[in-house]
C-alpha cells in the first residue's frame, strides 16, 4: 500500500498535536484541514496533516477501511515521537479511521469533520470510542446531518455549521464557515484542557 505522509504544522510552544486526515474524495489540501492548519498552533497545538498512502502514490485507488487503518497506526509513532498528547481526527473518511482507531493508539481525544455517518458500522464505531469527541458537521451533509445522529454520549459534542453541505460549502460564505469551524474547535479543546 505504501506510506502515509505527515505535513507538520507546528506550534511554538505546544501542549498537543492535532493528528487530522483527510477525505476519500480530497487531500489535506482541503479547506477545513488547511484553516485549522493554519489557525491551532496559535493555540498551542501543532497540527500534523496525513495524506493517506494512496494520495502520496498518486494510486488513485479505492482503499479498503483496513488499508486506512494500517497506514494510521503505522504513523502513530511518528505522532508519539513529539511527547505531546496526541488528538486525532479528520474529515469524512479521515474522521472515521480516527474514530475506529483512537482507543487502541491511547488517542486523548477525536475530532471529527462532517462524519459519514451512513457508512456502515459508523453510527456504531463512532458511539463506542468513550472519548472526549467533537462532532463538526453541515446542517445539509446528505451523509448525516445533526438531527440525523443518535443521541450523544455525555463525552460528545456536536457543532452544527448551519446551510453547509458535505465539504462545508454554504450559502452563508465559506470564508464565515470556515471561522466558525476553527472557532468551534479551539473552543472546544480548551475546554478539555488538552
Amino acid at each position: 500500500m505504501g506510506d502515509a505522509r505527515i505535513t507538520w504544522h507546528p506550534s511554538a510552544q505546544p501542549h498537543a498535536v492535532l493528528a487530522l486526515g483527510h477525505g476519500s474524495a480530497t487531500g489535506i489540501d482541503s479547506p477545513d484541514l488547511q484553516a485549522l492548519a493554519a489557525t491551532l498552533p496559535a493555540h498551542g497545538i501543532t497540527v500534523a496533516l496525513v495524506e493517506q498512502p494512496w494520495l502520496v502514490s498518486g494510486s488513485y485507488t479505492t482503499a479498503t477501511s483496513s488499508d486506512l487503518d494500517t497506514a494510521w497506526r503505522e504513523l502513530w509513532p511518528h505522532l508519539e515521537e513529539t511527547g505531546l498528547l496526541v488528538i486525532v481526527g479528520g474529515r469524512s473518511a479521515g474522521s472515521q479511521v480516527a474514530v475506529r482507531t483512537a482507543r487502541e493508539l491511547d488517542a486523548q481525544a477525536i475530532v471529527a469533520l462532517a462524519y459519514p455517518l451512513y457508512s456502515p458500522g459508523s453510527r456504531e464505531e463512532l458511539l463506542n470510542t468513550d472519548l472526549p469527541t467533537l462532532i463538526v458537521q453541515g446542517g445539509d451533509d446528505p451523509f448525516g446531518r445533526p438531527a440525523d445522529f443518535p443521541r450523544l454520549p455525555p463525552k460528545m459534542e456536536m457543532v452544527e455549521i448551519l446551510d453547509a453541505n458535505h465539504t462545508f460549502t454554504s450559502r452563508r460564505g465559506n470564508r464565515k464557515t470556515l471561522k466558525t469551524i476553527t472557532a468551534a474547535v479551539i473552543y472546544w479543546l480548551e475546554r478539555q484542557q488538552l
